[in-house]
């Protein structure tokens, strides 16, 4: 399972097609990391050059040069390099790696000073995504310069951001990407499901992250698409909290966010569920807010319909749960129309999906929320956050409720790739109980 070097072709001939007549892009591959000292993170490629290219090295470049009649796609890379190789690992060297990248031509990375600026001349812009990659922007800011100051030149080139264009093809999934998208999914689900089995009183919100951990890496996802939350009780009122150092205690709900990366694609799903495997009254009535509140959510992820109409069927449905709990007072439209329900509910209800977990895409198009439309993945994770200081019935101070799916629409309709989480109160209870009853057997 994964992306083919026709469909890397197609999205290079894509962008390609949508460039001015006479400009030129680059788009360059991540760097190593330092982590500490001579010890480095390990490497995760750059989410547009590996979409671009499927190559999974660092120190590289793209060059898409339209209209180059030696080939309008230029990859710089390494060179082969024995006694590197011996301590780092293999490199496949320019012209594997052309060959393995379906690219026309392929160069040292040490001969970009010879060979880029050439490339620049005679364009009339140049799209590239400035301050991202600060020694290359200093690199090309001197090719120039130089073109600029040449006696008998034309002038330098225009600097465009590209971001736009080439975020505008990655918003939209082919079929393969919603496979590995599903199968991210699948695995992230699984790893959700093992830690409801393993959760119990007394452990610590590091060993449930260990469970997901040790899911991920056992089904072939090697990392994290992102920090895993596991925050219990009162830790879960923290929207982006991965301290994860705590101990889980009875009565108390945990809050897990969590998802891996499969191939280059994000997972991001969200359970919220009790540490002791029984809901209790006030989380319960919690509980079912939230998830209708989702359910409405999923529910208007349909072709035609613009972004806003998911997060605005959850808001309306939280703000009738919570006047009906007694934890927000008055007329549920007029609370809607005030904003009052932020207190509890104070982030939207999504967001893009994709190689990145927070994925690129404008969410408004010429100041107009954006139509969904077929080949769009996105979260739906509504939640209701009580402080302790909140004047509610005591019950609900300090409960922290977020369930979250990824939901893809496709041209038969909307697929929810991670429904094998458990998610009902009765389906969460029965795989926690499960987990307990084979804790009993051992």
């Amino acid at each position: 399972m994964s992306i083919g070097k026709a469909e890397y072709a197609r999205r290079r001939a894509k962008l390609i097609a949508s460039l001015p007549e006479g400009s030129l892009a680059i788009v360059p591959a991540a760097g190593e990391q330092l982590r500490s000292r001579d010890t480095f993170f390990p490497f995760r490629q750059d989410s547009d050059f590996l979409y671009l290219t499927g190559f999974g090295e660092p120190e590289a470049l793209l060059v898409l040069a339209p209209g180059r009649s030696a080939g309008e796609e230029i990859l710089f890379c390494r060179e082969r390099n024995a006694d590197k190789e011996l301590w780092d690992g293999p490199r496949l060297g320019p012209e594997r790696a052309a060959e393995e990248c379906g690219l026309c031509d392929a160069f040292p990375i040490d001969d970009l000073d010879d060979i880029l600026p050439g490339l620049l001349e005679g364009r009339a812009r140049i799209y590239f995504t400035m301050g991202r990659f600060p020694q290359l922007d200093r690199r090309l800011q001197g090719y120039l310069r130089a073109i600029e100051q040449a006696p008998d030149g034309g002038g330098a080139p225009e600097m465009v951001d590209l971001d736009h264009l080439l975020h505008e093809l990655r918003l939209f999934k082919s079929a393969a990407e919603i496979r590995l998208m599903a199968r991210a999914a699948e695995i992230s689900a699984q790893a959700h499901r093992r830690a409801m089995s393993r959760c119990r009183p007394g452990i610590f919100e590091y060993q449930l992250e260990a469970e997901i951990l040790h899911a991920f890496a056992d089904a072939g996802a090697r990392e994290p698409a992102y920090p895993s939350i596991v925050g219990g009780g009162g830790n879960a009122l923290v929207m982006h909290y991965c301290s994860n150092h705590m101990a889980l205690k009875n009565g108390d709900l945990v809050l897990v966010d969590a998802g891996c990366e499969y191939r280059g694609y994000a997972a991001d799903i969200t359970r919220t569920f009790p540490v002791n495997g029984r809901f209790q009254g006030a989380q319960r009535a919690l509980y079912e807010v939230v998830l209708a509140a989702q359910l409405a959510a999923i529910e208007q992820v349909r072709s035609g319909n613009h972004w806003d109409q998911p997060h605005m069927a959850s808001v309306e449905v939280i703000t009738r749960g919570l006047v009906e709990l007694g934890l927000l007072r008055g007329d549920p439209l007029e609370l809607v129309q005030t904003g009052a329900y932020r207190q509890f509910y104070m982030h939207r209800v999504g967001h893009w999906l994709g190689m990145d977990v927070h994925d690129v895409g404008d969410y408004r198009v010429h100041g107009q929320w954006r139509q969904l439309e077929p080949g769009m993945v996105m979260t739906i994770e509504p939640g209701v956050y009580i402080p302790m200081d909140a004047e509610v019935p005591e019950q609900f101070r300090g409960i922290g409720i977020r369930i979250e799916d990824d939901v893809a629409l496709l041209r038969e309709g909307t697929r929810v790739l991670s429904e094998a989480a458990p998610k009902t109160i009765a389906d969460i209870e029965h795989a926690m109980g499960q987990g307990a009853f084979q804790e009993a057997l051992w």
